[in-house]
């Protein structure tokens, strides 16, 4: 693979890391009622994130058992997320790594 490849490659999955990361923490403060839904623009921004991961998430929610009620499919999810660019970054040779 070509370093302009693996960079984009590499590039990608770290902005779906902060995505993911952005989705779960929007989440927490609408549970704690901090984020009021009925703002146009917080019900925006809520279901774009939700677009953007859920196509990801819910695959692994569908095989995850319920623990407790806690959803661990978005940690699931970050560590597949950095084998797969510690996968891709070896397979360069590391030089994109970092």
């Amino acid at each position: 693979m070509s370093y302009a490849v693996v960079k984009l490659l590499l590039t990608i999955i770290d902005i779906y890391w902060w995505i993911l990361l952005a989705t779960v923490v929007v989440s927490w403060l609408i549970a704690f009622d901090v984020i009021n839904m009925r703002s146009n623009a917080a019900y925006s921004i809520w279901k774009w994130l939700n677009a953007v991961t859920e196509p990801l998430l819910g695959p692994i929610r569908a095989v995850l058992p319920s623990v407790g009620g806690l959803d661990i499919s978005p940690l699931i999810l970050l560590l597949l997320m950095q084998f797969l660019r510690d996968l891709i970054a070896s397979a360069a040779g590391g030089l994109a790594y970092g």
